[in-house]
């Protein structure tokens, strides 16, 4: 079998790890909910799912957050606060300069917001070397939604085994594998790197 003319990047737990717990204190101390309301508001409101499907712009977003939150601050402040959260994977960071190096075409392909992006793409030089960006708040769904799937498709002209898929979430995994794409469950660095050898 050929090799794949792509190798596709989840973003959050894949690249950068992110963690809402970090947000949480800095949101709270400028909020009137108590910091177990926030700790609900972010785990458990539907707001994040509807922002990062495109629903709601990032000022409504942050109005609706800021009414289910109290929060007392500008839209800058809890913009900052809501976005970094971010650090940096180093070993998968080195394992797609790998790739680079060698010629291989890469893409990002990740459920986000645009708050998150700009941050992470201010913050990490690294995010600025793929060929392509898929990003669910853009596409208007989320994974597993099909619609992400074929919005990679016809973004970089590759369908099935062309492409080499790397995720985190089983669910996500298995539609692309469903479609057809070569893909590795990411669990580890080592892991990952280990299976990506076989296809590349």
């Amino acid at each position: 079998m050929s090799q794949p003319s792509i190798v596709v990047f989840d973003l959050g737990k894949v690249l950068v790890d992110f963690d809402y717990r970090i947000a949480i204190p800095r949101i709270a101390a400028h909020s009137t909910l108590p910091l177990a309301g926030i700790k609900t508001f972010f785990f458990h409101s539907h707001l994040l799912v509807d922002y990062e499907s495109g629903r709601l712009t990032r000022l409504e977003f942050f109005e609706q957050a800021r009414k289910a939150t109290g929060f007392r601050g500008t839209m800058e402040e809890f913009s900052e606060f809501f976005a970094d959260i971010f650090t940096p994977i180093p070993p998968m960071i080195e394992l797609h300069a790998g790739l680079r190096q060698r010629g291989v075409p890469t893409c990002i392909f990740s459920n986000t917001n645009d708050l998150a992006i700009e941050h992470v793409r201010r913050s990490f030089p690294f995010f600025r070397d793929f060929d392509g960006y898929i990003f669910s708040y853009e596409v208007g769904a989320m994974k597993p939604d099909g619609k992400m799937y074929e919005a990679l498709e016809k973004l970089t002209g590759r369908r099935g085994a062309e492409i080499l898929y790397l995720d985190d979430r089983p669910e996500n995994v298995a539609v692309g594998a469903a479609r057809g794409w070569r893909t590795i469950l990411h669990e580890t660095p080592e892991r990952t790197r280990a299976a990506l050898e076989q296809f590349v």
